[in-house]
């Protein structure tokens, strides 16, 4: 009881700070400051509007660092569709990846630093380009270029993560060779699991399965700026714990291109 918990406080934490309604979905289940999600996203939301312009941090921010500017880069990113984890002023895991996707998509070299260029790129972001804004309402982008994916809902971006995929090494299973490769092309969500789920290459978390039960976008441990997977969409593991609340299970289209 105490992991189920526990595991729904992340998800109630997470769809909260991208002010993301989950419209029933976690019925009853509580955000740390005792609102329900949907609660929670509503004023979230409310302060996307009314919030003040971003102010560039004094000094550069990189990872382990912590303070009030790390709290408002984390805010900021968050702001933007980008999960940083809580916004703790910690620049731990979650708000390197987060900062990770936001350089990949600016166009900015993915090291993680928040610099100058990066601080221009937040005060004056550049907006993620949908592949396919006719591909359907609900709907998974997952850009293998880039490094990123994308998740719109009602038609509107609502996060944006970086991935690890495919890292094109050759690998045997089973009696069986491969190249690690992520399938390209169109797909839909076939199958969610909860937890830790055992399958012969290793574990996912919380996969979301879109070819079979053999390709999935799940969480992991490892999620690094490079491709590493034997094929599956890796994303980090903070926003693997509510991802699967955000789409359905099957029926959501996903879209993989470089």
């Amino acid at each position: 009881m105490t992991g189920f918990l526990h595991i729904n406080r992340a998800v109630a934490a997470g769809v909260a700070v991208l002010g993301i309604a989950l419209a029933g979905a976690l019925p009853g289940v509580a955000s740390a400051a005792g609102q329900t999600p949907a609660v929670a996203a509503a004023q979230v939301a409310t302060a996307r509007v009314t919030s003040s312009a971003y102010v560039p941090a004094k000094r550069t921010l990189e990872y382990g660092m912590h303070g009030s500017d790390v709290k408002a880069l984390q805010q900021r990113l968050a702001q933007l569709a980008y999960y940083p984890g809580a916004a703790d002023g910690q620049f731990g895991s979650g708000t390197l990846a987060a900062v990770w996707a936001f350089q990949e998509v600016q166009g900015l070299s993915a090291d993680g630093v928040v610099g100058s260029r990066t601080e221009h790129a937040l005060v004056s972001p550049r907006a993620p380009q949908s592949r396919y804004p006719r591909g359907g309402a609900l709907r998974v982008e997952v850009n293998l270029g880039l490094r990123v994916l994308l998740l719109y809902r009602n038609n509107k971006l609502a996060l944006v993560s970086h991935v690890s995929s495919g890292g094109g090494y050759y690998y045997c299973s089973d009696g069986s060779c491969s190249y690690a490769i992520t399938p390209t092309g169109h797909f839909t969500t076939t199958r969610f699991m909860p937890g830790w789920v055992t399958v012969p290459l290793g574990q996912m978390y919380n996969p979301v399965f879109f070819i079979g039960t053999a390709y999935a976008i799940h969480g992991d441990t490892d999620v690094p700026l490079q491709p590493v997977s034997h094929g599956c969409v890796r994303v980090p593991m903070d926003i693997a714990a509510f991802f699967h609340t955000l789409v359905k299970s099957p029926g959501t289209p996903v879209y993989i291109y470089n």
